[in-house]
């Protein structure tokens, strides 16, 4: 009885008691915050990881990827271990690339509970949508009284100055005829390195009748009836060759340019350097035989489709723009063919990160 009614004691050993789930509970959710950190760095890690490797070229094997992957999650301060998990590359030319990452991060009070880490992993998932990595250039026909150049240039990823890609120059040959027709001669431009890859030689006469012609003689006849026959002969360099292959997989921007000489533009008065990114002269370039709309600004990389041939030709200024639709492109100078070349690498702009 007299136990019962002791009222001496002490609360310490309750206390001590009560603590121990409590502490613990806040250490768990310690570890908890640091692993949902951690995460969420993997995953900002693993992301910028698998972005970097789709700019490898499409040749890299898989296991220097791999490389590549686990050295970029590094450097992007990813903890544990990056996995390149896939890569697949559809009939489109679309890429898509999968990676993991695990990390076992260890806890300091969940040891308490003898758990000494925690595993963490994420995921990322990235599509790669094919770009153009190298245009073909071709001259199929170039006219006019005036002698020319076309341009290619292109800017670099990283850089503000453009460099010229190729070159198409064109001569007149001075046989009075109405349209007028030279020599066109077809290079591409690597620095200070010129190679001529295509040399049109296009010859007028006057003639009394068109008979007898051969084949592909372009006939005209001026306004006092006299009549003119001119033919064109190609040599490509190689012999083999298809035009000016141009590789612009590292180019951020691309533009055609051409300069013509003041007394071409005389009458009615039109600018001399007549460019595809600039909305005031672009209105001179024709693609598939449809005039560039005043005011717009080509994007030469949506211009040149993938894996096909797409007919352009250019207005040297000497006409008036826009030109009648029954009239087209007849009233051009420089007429070619581009085909372009596509693939997913090179163009972080075509990346979308799926997961």
């Amino acid at each position: 009885m007299q136990f019962l009614a002791c009222r001496d004691g002490s609360m310490m050993p309750m206390m001590v008691l009560m603590t121990i789930p409590l502490v613990t509970a806040i250490g768990f959710s310690v570890d908890y915050t640091s692993a949902v950190t951690t995460r969420s760095d993997m995953q900002n890690a693993l992301d910028a990881a698998i972005i970097a490797i789709t700019t490898l070229p499409t040749t890299t094997s898989l296991s220097d990827r791999q490389t590549a992957l686990q050295q970029a999650y590094v450097a992007n301060s990813g903890q544990g271990a990056a996995t390149l998990t896939g890569v697949n590359v559809d009939t489109s030319g679309t890429a898509t690339f999968t990676a993991t990452a695990s990390y076992p991060m260890p806890t300091n009070f969940m040891q308490i509970a003898r758990i000494n880490t925690v595993q963490v992993g994420v995921g990322a998932s990235v599509r790669k949508r094919p770009a153009l990595v190298q245009t073909t250039f071709k001259v199929t026909l170039a006219s006019g009284y005036w002698n020319k150049t076309m341009s290619l240039y292109g800017t670099r990823f990283g850089q503000t100055a453009a460099n010229k890609l190729m070159t198409i120059t064109y001569n007149y040959n001075g046989a009075g005829d109405p349209k007028g027709y030279g020599t066109t001669v077809v290079k591409t431009v690597n620095g200070s390195t010129e190679t001529a890859v295509q040399q049109q030689l296009c010859t007028t006469s006057s003639v009394r009748n068109f008979n007898n012609l051969p084949t592909g003689a372009i006939t005209q006849t001026d306004g006092n009836g006299q009549k003119y026959v001119t033919t064109c002969a190609n040599t490509m360099y190689p012999a083999s060759s298809a035009g000016a292959v141009i590789d612009v997989s590292q180019m951020d921007q691309l533009y055609l340019q051409m300069d013509v000489p003041a007394a071409a533009t005389a009458r009615p008065p039109q600018p001399t350097v007549l460019k595809s990114n600039d909305a005031a002269t672009s209105n001179r370039l024709y693609a598939d035989k449809v005039e560039i709309p005043n005011g717009q600004v080509v994007d030469i990389f949506t211009l040149v489709p993938c894996g096909q041939t797409s007919t352009q030709a250019w207005e040297d200024g000497g006409s008036a723009v826009p030109t009648p639709t029954a009239v087209g492109d007849s009233q051009a100078d420089f007429f070619y063919t581009v085909q372009g070349k596509c693939a997913y690498n090179q163009r972080p702009s075509e990346t979308v990160l799926t997961q």
